[in-house]
């Protein structure tokens, strides 16, 4: 007996049955009974629970299958008992017997390794029926985040991971005080797949359920296996690159492909692609990777052809115009009712035709209401073969006109199709002619094309006054088409393709396609179709147009797509088999996909199929069409994500784009050749296996072997003329300039080998062109700081693009050019070496050297490509990009693109809404694991704040990848690489010209005090004492807020780390400060690292490893190969760790256990020659703060105040109210960026207050608009643009305002100052800026 689905008032109603007690399948439902396939199966099916939701009308139900079921198999279940009850939604979640597992062979049985504990027991429970009330409790899944934590002081750590099995996720905690404890969390890592058994509670800090473990083992993990002895192809697959859409890491993927043998992969992003390099890293030479891109498509050539057939002859010819009136749109499932024609010559009706014709079924009652056509009028009329044949006999063989031709020759076509009578179509379709001659109308349909040519008005939607109509229009049009010189019908569909190219209409929906690259020329012509569809035809999404699509086809194969391709929807909206061959025969295949990838055509408002039978037959439909046109149907899963657990990932993502219901079911996951084989089974065992696997291994070997990008180390760089010879002239002519004619072995020796290395590999460009931009800065009266390893190459040095001198510390004459090396022996940096005069000429010497390996910079060989990045002004930046552009060509230099993704705290925030808006509750741990499965989903993308590449001149963009604009923007003005430009940096020269502070802030002081900051030396004691106490500048120490050092506002030492830094190191000497800027720059390199080293005592400062350089010299030092130290370096830089064997080889040399320790610990070093740019700059202003200290304010103000971070409400009013400011957030808990922006200006505004100094008032006449102006000696006129929120364009209204002049009111103020508000006026006001001034220009005489 039927069990009842709502009894009374209930709201839900539940079952939940043992196996034994489960229900028979068809005792509780009768749905799918008609499906013999399907129905064999659910006889053996049994009905294990269900509930139901009686308000909103949903079913969940669990049922024991047999045997594993097909997706699609599942999904005809839930929709057979949604419809057989009414229901909403239903949603099956299958169970088998076990006996159905895939069994495993022996050999790959694991016995389970306990990782801590004893070995787990009990039955496994899912991790969201787990209750705090259960006491205890094992469960197995997957460790996806460990957060352990060492507790030094008591001997113990906290051994702490979440773990998931795609129910639930749970957090798994264990405080240990084990001797062994460090050694049993190391094994505890992410990935694992764990059995753990153990005691539940609450965590006492967040109060969220937590397992203390009693026992944790390694588990089998049950994975899909690929079991085909013929494997398929994967032709349609997206990653993380499809914006906010997809969640395949292109890696794993090509990893799971490689495991399953399958022979090829597509990658096919929307719009873009950005995977392409990680796809063909990922892939070596294990897989061939085809390169494509589902496309936004438009056709703009054919979609509606205006003349079709063999039509020639003019327009005076007779022409027979029709129209038809059906029962519905598909030429498939519905019928004609009425056939209306007229015959036209020369504009004129010559002869009428109209007749009813019989559907064979109900018309219904919409079409009544529309046409006016009923039963009754076609009762007795002519059945369809016989009205076809009339009006065949009618038009005689003439050529046929229609508006919206493809509609009505459709119908005819497929009558004529199935009544085996002869019909060859020729026509002209009025629709399309009305487009192309008037693109401004928003309708074309007939009444409103009538009404545009001045027509009367007809009764619309009768088949007889329709044709009329329509050939009344077709008069008009042809007169129209006779005054642009198109004389015959043969030419109309080149005017008409002339006329549509290149259009892209607002109503205008774009259909998917795939476009993938068969050669190296198709990867080209690739890009430039990605380039145009991102620049010129973008609108909303990167459109590709069909013209273009043509003009580059060569090297590509097209494929049709998904449901929203032009072939597919023609079938689905039954437009006639001669239309749908007709788009069809564009593409060189066709492509089909699992059904519940369609499942949503069955929902929604207008369904576009009825059942999943429909959605079967659409398939099947593109099958036939396949063999009808010759091309081969593919079989694609339109891979979303890998695993089918991810699905979850990507309703989120779709929430957050407010997608309508993200919530159904849409398992879009990489699937075997097992898995599509038996979800195509309704097509056949023969076509199933067809369209599976032997034709997209067919397509696959179609596609020869590309790369999307040249070959690693290629290094493809633009043209300077002469810039070999003009390098050598630079660098040998410099070098005698400072040592000589005859300079020493270790200097010329250094140069011969940097040069030789250099030429060998023609990077004399990339030194010109930074020598070139360097030189135009300086010429403009700005120091350029070089940042990364270009400091580590002498030719650099001598060339002028580094002040870094990489050689060993020395002493050289700047008169008599004398050197001297050995004096500099034991020294780190020449700056630390005591005063010298010349031995040959009594001249006091100049002291230099860094001691910085070339190495660093360019490797053993120059087998590394350099990187040449340069610090400019900001004020000067701008000029420096276009100095490029103008050294290159605008075409040949492009903004570094890149790509930004969803981020782990943006993705806690999808995942809060999500939960919110489905009203799931789940513990912080799955919270945790959803949020990580949505990062690095791409966002958008964006530029480079200063890298620019340059494409050479004999090349364009497209051999290297696509353009676009960042963010999709063009009113940005800036073009991109559409690749992350990383991943082109061994092939392209890059020039990151950064704007910073320093430069401009070092360009004040200069302007504002006469001195040049070169000639600066850096042993000047009393700076270097800064960094030890605020003594050199007249203050006490232990200040609360100033603390031991001088050195607020300093660069690179004006942090609290790096003032803890100097604190804990007390610097004697410059080479110490370069130590301390590579420590704070690199990660785990002082907290936890170095500072225990040097604290301890175990090592000193010049022994521990502050920057990568000290590694390799080291080693080197010790004995070890310089290729091999050189190896070492670049692993633990890095963050890789030591190279296999590299430990055993460092203790055979006897390299100390805490330097091996350090090594491991390290996972970022910062390069030397980077760090002495950096502190070179900072020395420099240091230098300025002692000796000029209100030259050194006034431009430290300044900066700060272009910054927003200097409030001259606050700041000026002395220094108890900045005191008070400062402490109140340093006891905040949390600070903002801006507050900590706010906090450093204070600092530098209290030490000001603390010398002596002052703030003079702001005046309305003295005050600069953007710049403190330096009073008598000891104050400081802060510039309006300080008052929070006048603005950089407000202040310099006021300055260009007053000039000759004085304002006689604040209404005068205001009127010759549009830009000051009375927001601004106010704060004027309320600093006394406008004292005295009256309000208004009027006189009062009373």
């Amino acid at each position: 007996m039927r069990k009842p689905l709502f009894c009374g008032r209930e709201r839900e109603r539940e079952w939940n049955l043992s196996q034994q007690q489960a229900v028979p399948f068809f005792e509780m439902f009768r749905c799918c009974a008609d499906d013999q396939s399907l129905a064999a199966v659910l006889h053996k099916t049994k009905v294990i629970s269900a509930t139901v939701d009686r308000e909103n009308r949903i079913m969940r139900a669990t049922i024991l299958f047999p045997r594993p079921m097909a997706p699609v198999d599942i999904a005809a279940v839930e929709e057979g008992i949604a419809e057989e009850f009414g229901l909403k939604l239903v949603t099956v979640s299958p169970v088998y017997p076990k006996s159905t597992a895939p069994k495993k062979p022996a050999a790959e049985k694991k016995q389970d390794a306990v990782l801590y504990g004893r070995a787990p027991s009990g039955s496994v429970t899912p991790m969201d029926k787990i209750t705090l009330e259960m006491g205890k409790a094992t469960v197995r899944g997957e460790i996806f985040d460990v957060q352990h934590r060492e507790i030094p002081k008591r001997g113990a750590w906290v051994m702490q991971f979440d773990m998931t099995d795609y129910t639930n996720s749970i957090r798994v905690s264990k405080f240990l005080t084990d001797p062994n404890a460090g050694e049993i969390v190391s094994k505890i890592k992410p990935g694992l797949f764990v059995t753990v058994s153990g005691v539940l509670s609450l965590n006492r800090f967040d109060g969220e359920m937590v397992l203390e473990p009693t026992g944790i083992a390694l588990a089998e993990r049950e994975k899909r296996r690929d079991t085909a002895p013929e494997k398929r192809v994967e032709l349609h697959l997206h990653t993380r690159m499809s914006a906010m859409d997809a969640l395949t890491d292109v890696k794993e993927v090509i990893t799971r492909a490689i495991e399953w043998g399958h022979p090829a992969i597509a990658i096919t992003d929307h719009g873009v692609v950005q995977s392409f390099p990680d796809a063909m890293h990922a892939a070596g030479d294990k897989i061939k990777v085809i390169y494509g891109v589902e496309g936004y498509f438009i056709n703009d050539v054919d979609s509606r052809l205006a003349v079709f057939g063999d039509c020639a002859g003019t327009p005076e010819d007779e022409i027979v115009v029709f129209d038809i009136e059906t029962t519905g749109l598909s030429t498939t499932r519905d019928a004609i009712t009425e056939i209306g024609a007229v015959i036209m010559k020369g504009g004129v009706e010559t002869g009428r035709f109209q007749t009813f014709a019989n559907p064979g079924r109900p018309i219904p009652p919409s079409i009544t209401q529309l046409t006016g056509i009923s039963d009754e009028d076609v009762k007795d009329a002519p059945s369809q073969k016989e009205a076809v044949k009339a009006f065949l006999e009618f038009a005689g063989g003439r050529v046929l006109a229609a508006h919206n031709a493809s509609f009505d020759i459709g119908f005819i076509y497929e009558a004529c199709q199935k009544y085996g009578l002869d019909f060859k179509p020729r026509f002209v379709d009025t629709l399309a002619l009305a487009r192309a001659l008037f693109p401004d109308m928003k309708s074309h349909r007939l009444d409103s094309v009538a009404a545009r040519l001045g027509l009367p008005e007809f009764k619309h939607h009768r088949a007889s006054d329709d044709a009329v109509t329509a050939g009344l229009v077709l008069a008009k049009l042809f007169d129209m088409l006779r005054e642009e010189g198109v004389e015959d019908l043969s030419q109309i569909n080149d005017y008409v393709s002339k006329k549509t190219a290149g259009e892209i209409h607002h109503r205008q929906r774009p259909r998917h396609i795939i476009i993938l690259a068969r050669t190296q020329a198709g990867i080209k012509n690739l890009y430039k179709l990605i380039t145009k569809s991102h620049l010129e035809t973008f609108h909303r999404y990167p459109i590709i147009l069909k013209s273009d699509l043509m003009a580059h086809r060569e090297g590509l194969l097209i494929g049709s797509a998904c449901e929203a391709g032009e072939v597919f929807e023609a079938i689905v909206e039954g437009r006639s088999r001669l239309e749908q061959q007709r788009l069809a025969a564009f593409y060189d295949y066709l492509e089909i996909q699992p059904l519940c990838n369609n499942a949503f055509m069955l929902h929604g408002e207008r369904p576009r199929a009825r059942s999943m039978e429909d959605l079967k037959n659409f398939n099947r439909r593109v099958v036939e069409l396949g063999r009808e046109i010759g091309r081969p149907v593919v079989a694609t899963t339109d891979a979303h994500f890998l695993d089918p657990e991810h699905e979850i990932f990507r309703r989120i993502l779709l929430y957050a784009k407010e997608f309508p219901d993200p919530d159904r079911e849409l398992p879009l996951y990489f699937r075997t050749t097992d898995e599509m084989l038996e979800e195509f089974s309704y097509l056949g065992e023969e076509t199933a296996y067809e369209v599976v696997v032997a034709n997209t291994r067919k397509i696959a070997e179609m596609i020869e072997p590309v790369r999307p990008l040249p070959p690693a180390k290629k290094l493809f760089t633009p043209k300077i003329e002469n810039s070999a010879e003009e390098l050598k002239a630079l660098v040998y002519g410099r070098m005698r300039e400072l040592y000589g004619d005859n300079p020493p072995d270790i200097v010329k020796n250094r140069v011969d080998t940097e040069l030789g290395d250099i030429l060998a590999r023609n990077y004399d460009v990339i030194y010109m062109s930074a020598q070139k931009l360097v030189a135009d800065s300086l010429k403009n009266g700005y120091l350029v700081g070089s940042r990364g390893s270009v400091g580590s190459s002498i030719v650099a040095f001598l060339a002028g693009i580094t002040e870094v001198n990489a050689l060993p510390a020395h002493y050289r004459c700047p008169n008599c050019r004398h050197s001297d090396f050995e004096s500099g022996k034991g020294y780190g940096c020449g700056a630390d070496m005591p005063d010298k005069n010349c031995p040959v000429c009594g001249t006091p010497c100049k002291k230099d050297g860094f001691d910085i390996p070339f190495e660093t910079f360019l490797g053993f060989g120059g087998d590394k490509v350099p990187d040449i990045d340069l610090n400019f002004s900001g004020e000067y930046q701008a000029r420096a990009h276009k100095f490029t552009t103008e050294l290159f060509g605008a075409d040949h230099v492009f903004r570094a693109g890149t790509i930004g993704t969803v981020a782990e705290k943006t993705a806690y925030g999808y995942v809060k809404k999500y939960l919110e808006a489905t009203g799931r509750r789940v513990s912080r741990a799955e919270e945790n694991r959803l949020a990580r499965g949505c990062v690095g989903v791409k966002r958008t993308t964006g530029q480079h704040p200063g890298g620019l590449v340059v494409i050479p001149q004999d090349m364009e963009i497209a051999d290297f990848c696509p353009a676009q604009y960042p963010a999709d923007d063009k009113e940005s003005g800036v073009i991109t690489t559409h690749f992350e430009y990383h991943s082109m940096e061994d092939n392209l020269l890059k020039l990151d010209e950064l704007g910073h502070d320093d430069p401009t802030m070092i360009k004040m002081l200069e302007d504002l005090t006469g001195v040049s900051a070169r000639e600066i030396p850096l042993d000047d004691p009393e700076t270097m004492a800064i960094f030890k106490s605020p003594e050199p500048l007249g203050l006490p120490r232990g200040d609360e807020i100033i603390g031991e050092t001088g050195s607020i506002g300093i660069p690179e030492f004006g942090t609290d780390f790096t003032r803890q830094m100097l604190r804990d190191t007390k610097p004697e000497n410059f080479d110490t400060l370069i130590r301390l800027s590579g420590f704070s720059h690199g990660t785990d390199v002082w907290l936890g690292n170095a500072k225990d080293l040097i604290l301890s005592g175990t090592a000193t400062i010049s022994e521990t490893i502050g920057c990568r350089d000290d590694i390799m010299l080291y080693l080197i030092s010790k004995g070890m190969d310089e290729k091999y130290a050189f190896k070492i370096m670049e692993s633990v830089r890095k963050g890789k760790g030591l190279p296999d064997g590299a430990e055993e080889k460092m203790r055979e040399l006897g390299v100390p256990d805490w330097y091996i320790t350090s090594c491991k610990k390290i996972k970022y070093l910062f390069p030397k020659a980077h760090a002495v740019a950096y502190v070179m700059m900072a020395f420099r202003i240091a230098w300025f703060k002692v000796h000029y200290p209100l030259a050194f304010y006034s431009a430290y103000f300044y900066r700060r105040s272009q910054k927003d971070a200097f409030d001259a409400e606050m700041m000026t009013r002395g220094i108890d109210v900045v005191t008070a400011k400062i402490r109140e957030l340093r006891s905040a808990q949390e600070m903002k960026g801006k507050d900590e922006d706010l906090l450093t200006t204070l600092e530098a505004c209290y030490e000001f207050y603390k010398r002596g100094f002052s703030f003079a008032p702001i005046d309305l006449y003295e005050s600069d608009a953007v710049k403190f102006n330096i009073v008598g000696d000891r104050q400081l006129r802060p510039p309006f643009v300080a008052i929070t929120g006048l603005g950089d364009a407000a202040a310099r209204d006021i300055v260009a305002g007053r000039a000759g002049r004085k304002f006689i009111s604040v209404e005068e103020l205001q009127i010759t100052c549009p830009k000051v508000s009375r927001a601004h006026i106010e704060q004027l006001r309320s600093l006394g800026v406008l004292d005295g001034l009256p309000e208004t220009s009027q006189m009062t005489l009373f």
